[in-house]
């Protein structure tokens, strides 16, 4: 694969990184492309094909993880695959930009492996548990059963923030924003 710049956000959900990473996106001196991830569910809400994520069949998604087609892939919840095209990546590189992603904990983790020199890796922290079930909640596009679902699920990937680059503590999105900005705006122009 071609070389170039890689920036990770990841967080539980409600933490404020699709947020902030769309912040990021426009700011066009960063000179960032989205990454957009794979899934096999259906789009919730107002989600697009091929701008939120490229939704796919299970079956499908299983034939590209058999063909080795992604960079990273999870079972994220049972039968609920998340995963990151190869191609999607190449296709950013060949734009001549710096990939960014919103991504889940584990892919955020395993793209840094892969890419220890050319990744920043940002684990966005939330105020509280507390605090993410209040926003997922307000969200209103899940039910209660899939809220406490990721809410259990935080608790995991909180514990793995200190194996990220940095933690932003996203108390303040006006603060985190600007925080976000100045991570990525140092690591891009190195």
């Amino acid at each position: 694969m071609n070389k170039g710049k890689l920036i990770v956000f990841s967080a539980p959900s409600g933490s404020g990184k699709t947020t902030i990473v769309k912040h990021l996106l426009g700011k066009e001196d960063l000179n960032l492309e989205f990454s957009i991830s794979a899934a096999s569910r259906d789009p919730r809400g107002e989600e697009e094909h091929g701008k939120d994520y490229y939704f796919i069949s299970l079956e499908q998604f299983k034939k590209h993880i058999k063909a080795e087609e992604f960079l990273e892939w999870e079972e994220v919840y049972r039968d609920n695959f998340y995963g990151t095209l190869k191609a999607e990546i190449e296709r950013i590189w060949a734009l001549g930009k710096n990939v960014i992603f919103d991504i889940d904990v584990a892919g955020g983790l395993r793209i840094k492996h892969k890419f220890p020199d050319q990744t920043l890796a940002v684990f966005v922290k939330p105020p509280s548990v507390d605090e993410l079930k209040r926003r997922l909640k307000q969200r209103s596009t899940e039910s209660d059963d899939k809220i406490n679902m990721r809410i259990a699920k935080a608790s995991v990937e909180l514990a793995t923030a200190p194996q990220f680059d940095t933690i932003i503590k996203n108390y303040d999105l006006d603060t985190a924003k600007e925080e976000a900005y100045q991570l990525v705006k140092d690591f891009v122009s190195k």
